[in-house]
């Protein structure tokens, strides 16, 4: 087992670059793939009506296998598991030139989705444990980027591929970005926990997670990412039905209207990356409340009164996209380590449950409140949200940041005391 903690220099990189670009692969597999589907389904002559089934196998196989493989990496080491998981799915997307039937290439897609749960229940815990705090927090912040980058480079990079290539190119380039990052998380990705030769019965990981989910204070932290998070989640998922639909916005408009948004949430990324150490663990995250409230505040204010809502409707959101930049890095380090009731895989995978059910949740409330209240009633909710984010996290944020500093006041008094 290497050291832990290290402090992030041009010499360990590697390893979170290589983390990155797996990350990276796996999110493009889901949104290269989508522009596609039309030339999937016209080749294995179906009806253009599959073409959705695609991202929900992806999304189901994602969401099937975290339970195990944060266990099983607390239990046999983090390296082989997510060695085994990348070479597993550069296969998985390899395999795409043996399907011959939209049922068959539905299966596969679902098996490339199970690519998602290596990434938070064993490379982002990992990735916890091999730096220092700082470092981890700010290394989360600019791979964060990378789910925001995905979505809106892999539709065009799909598009643009079949107009030069087959369909099944696609996943051939997919499966070169999956081999480079195998290859640097072989040479690079150090291992972080003790392996053991033990069992892992069903039993035990089952008390874990129990003794886990009955902590309170992580339950509370972890809640606090999907709290923070969903507003921009609601954002997705409806403002194509906002801006289109009842707005009346050109597909153009639409998407143009996205980059002021995203762009709020990669700086509030960069400016947690610059700041993470010069300011005290946790600031950032108080600081950055002020602006996500305030944002959805102007949203409220601009659909209730003005003839443009769209504009209030980007601009409020953009500050609030801006504060979750500044905020999830540190949060999810935080809810991470609030709790020492079973290793960090099994935690980590217990934040992606809460996070995931937390999403399921919220999203279908926005589409309940949406169809009774229209505009009016999104804004309201996401307000509502962003309102018990700060309520909750404040005091969560403040706990741990009490901590942190616990220690550093004892230092001191030990120096005076010698002194």
């Amino acid at each position: 087992m290497q050291s832990k903690h290290a402090k992030l220099t041009w010499a360990n990189l590697l390893f979170p670059l290589a983390l990155v670009l797996f990350e990276f692969a796996v999110y493009i597999c889901n949104d290269m793939v989508q522009p596609a589907m039309l030339a999937v389904t016209r080749e294995f002559l179906v009806d253009a009506s599959w073409a959705p089934t695609s991202m929900t196998a992806f999304l189901i196989g994602g969401a099937l296998l975290p339970w195990l493989t944060g266990p099983l990496s607390d239990r046999i080491g983090r390296r082989p598991v997510l060695l085994f998981g990348v070479a597993y799915f550069t296969i998985a997307c390899l395999a795409t030139y043996l399907v011959s039937s939209i049922e068959a290439f539905i299966a596969l897609r679902l098996l490339q989705g199970v690519g998602l749960c290596f990434i938070n229940a064993v490379g982002y815990a990992s990735l916890q444990e091999s730096f220092e705090e700082s470092a981890a927090v700010r290394v989360t912040a600019l791979m964060a980027n990378v789910a925001l980058i995905a979505p809106l480079v892999g539709p065009l990079a799909g598009a643009a591929l079949l107009e030069l290539a087959p369909w099944r190119s696609g996943f051939l380039f997919i499966a070169g970005l999956s081999f480079l990052a195998l290859i640097g998380l072989y040479l690079r990705m150090p291992e972080t926990v003790e392996p053991s030769h033990e069992k892992l019965p069903l039993s035990s990981m089952g008390r874990d997670y129990l003794k886990v989910f009955g902590h309170s204070r992580f339950v509370l932290a972890a809640l606090c990412i999907p709290l923070l998070a969903l507003p921009l989640m609601g954002w997705i998922a409806m403002s194509p039905v906002l801006l289109v639909r009842d707005l009346h916005m050109s597909t153009v408009e639409y998407g143009l209207m996205q980059l002021p948004v995203f762009g709020g949430l990669i700086a509030g990324n960069l400016a947690l990356a610059v700041i993470a150490d010069r300011w005290p663990l946790g600031r950032s995250a108080l600081v950055g409340m002020w602006p996500i409230v305030g944002g959805l505040a102007v949203m409220v204010g601009g659909v209730l009164t003005s003839s443009a809502p769209q504009y209030w409707m980007v601009a409020g959101m953009s500050l609030m996209a801006f504060g979750e930049g500044m905020a999830f890095g540190v949060l999810y380090r935080f809810a991470l380590m609030s709790c020492d009731l079973a290793g960090r895989g099994t935690i980590s995978a217990s934040m992606s449950m809460i996070s995931m059910a937390g999403y399921a949740v919220g999203i279908e409330l926005f589409r309940q409140v949406y169809q009774a209240s229209g505009l009016t009633g999104f804004a309201v909710l996401s307000l509502c949200f962003s309102l018990a984010y700060v309520l909750l996290g404040r005091k969560m944020v403040g706990v741990a940041m009490a901590e942190r500093a616990a220690p550093a006041e004892r230092q001191g008094e030990l120096v005076g005391q010698s002194a």
